[in-house]
């Protein structure tokens, strides 16, 4: 299912042309799965919307527009501003969320909005339909490709640390709630995944001098463009691995509970039973290039999951070799201060040591002058 349609009309703001009258401005938001689509509207334009949709469907939509005030003005008027606003946003989320979507589908509806031409803006359901809703969250900027592309990243390390935290997690109810919070995590991370290849298909297709599209496209070489596919290509596989990964512990945890409640746990040696007598019976001995041992973490899965749990695990040394490496240098220039302060510290010793030697003389002649006398 495609995303819900958020439609609002959250703020409003006063606007003075030049050599004309103060009017204001009604800020009309649409709330996509990345990013805002925010236009400006004045009174006006609601009321030709409602004359457009009118005339456009044969039939007036299910809410009536606030009527026109002819002694009182928004600009000067701030509980008539606010009453209005919330009338025209009460206005729009009626025409959305409507069974019938024929007011969606008029060029009325979508021209208010400052979308482009094509199908049915809003489903039945209130959900944006698919040729318009790839329209709209298609990423066909370089530059925000990039920052989605960062977003996305940061999605896929989130849901990589709730499932290290749910590995840990004593408690059902715990790795219940961490497990929808990485499904969550993941979800995002594939809708970012299908913008951002509805994006580049569009960006590639603007760098061969044809339409881009809504949102405009800046050109991109064939290098930036293979570039970013394995980009894509990566991602993608890294959040296949973390969902396998997450269905595994699903599957583990429900076995547990299952051999638990049942009280039909296996032992190690029902394991080995199972194994005596058949051709793929364990060889005794060495084995030359033979398959490791299994673990409790790579047990359930399959061969591109232990690849994924491998990358992950070598990841996460390279991550310790680098603190460790960090930890080192630390040592090393205390150690350099540490035979800095030694240094001067001899230099100190060594000019007391002058100085005991030298009053050390002094006592001796002194003495020997007392015994002249004496």
């Amino acid at each position: 299912m495609a995303p819900a349609l958020h439609i609002s009309v959250p703020t409003t703001s006063t606007a003075t042309p030049q050599g004309g009258k103060p009017y204001t401005q009604y800020h009309v938001t649409l709330q996509l799965p990345l990013r805002k689509h925010e236009v400006r509207k004045r009174y006006t334009d609601f009321v030709t919307l409602n004359d457009g949709l009118v005339s456009q469907c044969g039939q007036a939509p299910p809410a009536t527009i606030p009527g026109k005030s002819w002694i009182r003005r928004t600009v000067n008027n701030d509980a008539l501003t606010e009453e209005r606003r919330q009338a025209l946003e009460k206005y729009l989320k009626t025409v959305v969320e409507a069974d019938d979507g024929r007011w969606r589908s008029s060029s009325a509806w979508r021209s208010f909005l400052n979308l482009p031409s094509g199908t049915s803006t809003v489903n039945a359901n209130g959900s944006l339909s698919a040729t318009t809703h790839k329209q709209e969250t298609g990423v066909t900027d370089p530059n925000q490709w990039l920052d989605v592309h960062r977003d996305l990243k940061t999605q896929i390390q989130s849901a990589r640390t709730l499932l290290k935290q749910r590995e840990a997690a004593t408690t059902a109810q715990q790795q219940h709630a961490l497990s929808a919070e990485a499904k969550g995590s993941l979800v995002r991370a594939a809708t970012s995944i299908a913008q951002l290849e509805d994006g580049l298909k569009s960006i590639q297709t603007a760098s061969k001098g044809d339409d881009a599209g809504w949102g405009g496209s800046k050109r991109l070489g064939d290098g930036e463009i293979r570039r970013r596919r394995d980009l894509l290509g990566a991602a993608r596989m890294e959040v296949e691995g973390l969902e396998g990964l997450l269905r595994s512990m699903a599957t583990k945890t429900s076995n547990a509970s299952s051999n638990v409640q049942s009280g039909a746990v296996a032992s190690s040696g029902d394991k080995a039973a199972l194994w005596k007598g058949t051709s793929a019976a364990k060889p005794g001995g060495r084995v030359l290039g033979g398959p490791l041992k299994e673990t409790e973490r790579t047990r359930e899965l399959d061969n591109g999951q232990v690849l994924q749990l491998q990358r992950q695990v070598m990841q996460e040394q390279d991550e310790d070799v680098l603190s460790l490496g960090k930890s080192v240098a630390r040592m090393k220039d205390m150690g350099m201060m540490i035979n800095e302060e030694l240094i001067i510290q001899n230099e100190m010793l060594g000019m007391v040591e002058e100085d005991t030697e030298r009053v050390q003389r002094k006592i001796d002649v002194a003495r020997e002058k007392i015994k002249t006398i004496n």
